[in-house]
């Protein structure tokens, strides 16, 4: 059941300029809220994946989960309503790299965040952006009873915030907080990094004549891919329910990373056809030129080889359930990425 929207409410979301914080700030704002936005300063603009009329209409907050008095002076800000914590290290192959600071962020810095939350304004509800990297090698399909098998540092510091600021809060101190068990879900809006937007930005220059070739790690790696723009709603309905809990948010489908890689090409006109077996694999174009190549270096040390949601709970409690399907997902993506290559030219 769901609990009534007043008017006016407030919302403080960090990692605002990502990927998920433009889209759920969109979200917010066309809902009527009144949306505080936690960003770390940098010298570079830290605003280009979002929408300038969302930017423009954002309040900007200076800040970082590192640092605990910019976090009480945020939420003293805001006083917000609903906080979102989006902020996160969230490359999962760099977090093999940057242990500390992965769990420097993603750990600690969520316990700072609810602590700030608590003594500034504990009547906030606060939505938490766990990870169905916590799955790990259990096998698939995963929902809230499934148990977590972490590969990663990444999914080990998500865990261990999931269990101590998460369940741990809610128990001990009786903290209105939800955490959403997101499994992968992209958009153009996708970090340069990520193999999604790899391959669309990579095929993209290779169809204008601006690249020859790019390099993948392990193709055959599957995931549930979902659009962003859809899992943010899932956000906020966690945080309109009568009780906080946890819920798993998922497409029900699981797709190769070789599945993105031909959708892809196929959304743009590149027709391919793949030649050899392993490392040796690869993949070329119908005149025979090769455009994708194996490189071991792209393989990570663990590898969670496939991760695929049931999302029954969201669905039942929520009512929520995705809107874009695969194909029209990474076609969303290519021809976006096509488009502003052109516009590079």
């Amino acid at each position: 059941m769901l609990i009534s929207m007043k008017s006016e409410k407030r919302a403080l979301i960090t990692g605002v300029t990502g990927q998920d914080g433009s889209y759920l700030a969109e979200l917010l704002l066309s809902k009527g809220y009144q949306v505080f936005g936690l960003v770390r300063r940098s010298s570079n603009n830290p605003f280009v994946r979002m929408p300038k009329e969302v930017h423009g209409k954002i309040e900007v907050l200076y800040g970082d989960l590192r640092d605990t008095s910019a976090l009480e002076r945020a939420v003293k800000t805001a006083m917000p309503d609903e906080v979102y914590n989006l902020a996160a290290q969230s490359d999962v192959g760099i977090s093999f790299l940057v242990p500390e600071e992965t769990v420097e962020i993603n750990y600690y810095g969520l316990g700072r965040l609810v602590n700030a939350v608590l003594k500034v304004n504990p009547q906030a509800r606060i939505y938490q952006a766990s990870t169905s990297e916590m799955f790990g090698r259990t096998n698939p399909p995963q929902n809230e009873q499934s148990s977590f098998q972490p590969v990663s540092p990444y999914a080990e510091a998500k865990l261990k915030a999931h269990e101590d600021f998460v369940a741990g809060y809610r128990e001990k101190h009786g903290v209105f907080i939800s955490s959403g068990i997101l499994f992968n879900h992209e958009s153009p809006r996708r970090g340069e990094h990520f193999v999604t937007r790899k391959i669309t930005i990579s095929l993209s220059k290779i169809k204008l004549g601006l690249q020859e070739s790019f390099e993948l790690g392990n193709l055959d790696a599957k995931r549930d891919w979902g659009f962003a723009g859809d899992y943010v709603e899932a956000m906020w309905l966690m945080l309109q329910q009568e009780k906080p809990d946890d819920y798993v948010i998922a497409t029900g489908e699981t797709h190769s990373v070789r599945d993105f890689f031909v959708a892809a090409s196929q959304a743009i006109g590149i027709d391919i056809h793949f030649e050899g077996s392993g490392l040796e694999e690869v993949a070329k174009t119908a005149d025979g030129k090769v455009i994708l190549r194996i490189n071991p270096r792209f393989y990570r040390p663990n590898e969670v080889d496939a991760l695929c949601g049931d999302a029954s709970k969201a669905l039942n409690v929520l009512k929520w359930k995705p809107k874009v399907n695969f194909t029209e997902l990474v076609s969303m993506m290519a021809k976006s990425d096509l488009e502003a290559c052109r516009k590079d030219i």
